[in-house]
């Protein structure tokens, strides 16, 4: 296998790197034959028709004749230098006698169709290839990606979202590129940006590129919904079809979960696997999508290690009886390998389930460590609880006292009168025993022209005044 090759190779199967560009494919320049009705671009002799109620943006390449043409009531033509159009007077041999040519509906092209882009790994693979495969949600622009729309070529796309915003690394229009949100915005509100974009929300540049090691969470899936609803899934002919996280589809093939901490490098990992597998004939069938997935690990977190959950998606386009079984035998090779050289790569632990039914984990002598660790840790939580909770049936720790929790209630609902009695605590200083009587009555007593009203259950003493008093 030549080298070219082998490194096209490298490229196609590869769906996460550092840096990804996300190309528009779809155009609405006037030479694009998908843009006609009719399958072609109009020839001298023919009547083009533009729908008047549509806004349109069309980027012309070269000079046509134009026997007739009806144009949109909001509309423009994009024309550089050397294209144009001729008045024809429809009499041309190569045409025919013409017919009416009309240019179609571009309102229904969506941002979030994952059909419409195409992704690369730099910005010369955006011309000619290699494309990367990835699941459906990152098929996408994500925020940290860069967009790009050809330079020689006009567009119309629907950017409406779940929300108010549609975040980007920077987008790419008529060979200018714009990472400012103000200027993006400025570009945004003329007369060319409202005709090529349009829709409930706005697309906002200026996002971080990543910056990880360990890769970016392409963070989609508040757009899940939307994008799942522009792609049509393939029937599966599989034991038990596998759904990947963040892809439309059930698919027949296997999905590898990495189980990573710091120090795990993206990048050199995809290069491992390029080179220990990918190159194999064996495995040139296969289509395999890397994603960092947000899932947080609590048990990790306890002894202070953020740990990264990779998601290796592998599909092999076999049919049939075959189907997955070339992705399978590629996941049991990637586990092994990790199970051998994980520790050194930043990896913990993985696991894989294939579509036949089948499935594995993997733990390196590390990993094992930390989750004997993390068993123990949970064992003495439990031991803790079940002493904590026989100390205080035994009465050697007490419970607070339910009145404590009573006392800021109202005075209302202390008790009701003939209720439990309650003498609190003694006072030496200012208590009798003799005048808390056994049984609690109510009794009303006239002082100086004023009315007190005494629970005889609860009631203080001043001994200012002789206790007799209380007597007469």
């Amino acid at each position: 296998m030549s080298p070219l090759l082998v490194n096209a190779l490298f490229l196609c199967v590869l769906g996460r790197t550092h840096a990804v560009y996300k190309k528009w494919v779809p155009s609405t320049n006037f030479e694009n034959g998908t843009n006609w009705d009719k399958g072609t671009v109009p020839c001298s002799s023919d009547r083009i028709q533009f729908l008047a109620q549509k806004e349109v943006s069309v980027y012309v390449e070269t000079i046509h004749g134009i026997h007739e043409m009806y144009l949109p009531m909001d509309g423009e033509f994009i024309l550089p230098q050397g294209a144009g159009f001729a008045a024809s007077n429809g009499q041309n041999d190569d045409c025919g006698p013409g017919s009416e040519v009309t240019f179609k509906d571009t309102e229904l092209l969506r941002w979030f169709d994952p059909a419409q882009w195409q992704a690369a790994s730099s910005w010369d693979n955006l011309e000619k290839g290699p494309f990367l495969f990835s699941v459906h949600e990152e098929s996408v622009p994500c925020p940290q990606d860069d967009v790009v729309f050809w330079a020689e070529s006009s567009f119309r796309v629907d950017t409406s979202a779940d929300q108010l915003s549609v975040p980007v690394k920077s987008v790419s229009v008529l060979g200018k590129r714009f990472s400012s949100s103000d200027d993006f915005a400025q570009y945004l509100s003329s007369h060319s940006g409202r005709l090529q974009f349009h829709g409930a929300s706005k697309v906002h540049v200026g996002e971080p590129g990543c910056s990880d090691k360990m890769g970016c969470v392409c963070d989609n899936s508040a757009n899940h919904y939307r994008i799942c609803s522009a792609v049509k899934c393939a029937p599966t002919d599989c034991k038990k079809p596998l759904r990947a996280a963040g892809h439309c589809c059930d698919v027949c093939g296997a999905i590898v979960h990495l189980r990573c901490k710091v120090g795990f490098d993206l990048s050199t990992y995809q290069q491992r696997l390029h080179h220990l597998f990918l190159i194999q004939p064996s495995y040139q069938s296969v289509q395999l999508a890397m994603s960092r997935l947000s899932k947080i690990w609590p048990l990790r977190l306890i002894f202070r290690e953020v740990v990264a959950e990779i998601q290796v998606l592998i599909l092999d386009g076999e049919t049939g009886a075959e189907s997955g079984k070339v992705a399978e035998s590629l996941a049991r090779d990637i586990l092994r390998d990790v199970g051998s050289q994980g520790t050194h790569l930043g990896i913990e632990g993985a696991d894989f389930q294939a579509s036949s039914g089948s499935s594995s984990t993997e733990g390196t002598s590390s990993n094992a460590g930390a989750v004997a660790g993390g068993v123990v840790a949970a064992l003495l939580l439990v031991a803790c609880l079940l002493l904590l909770a026989v100390l205080i049936h035994l009465g050697i720790i007490k419970t607070p006292s339910l009145l404590s929790l009573s006392s800021c209630k109202k005075g209302s609902e202390i008790g009701e009168l003939g209720g439990p009695l309650d003498h609190g605590f003694d006072n030496p200083m200012f208590d009798k025993p003799t005048l808390m009587p056994a049984e609690p009555e109510l009794y009303v007593r006239e002082t100086g022209g004023s009315i007190v009203m005494t629970n005889a259950g609860i009631h203080f003493v001043n001994p200012i005044y002789d206790e007799t008093d209380f007597e007469t």
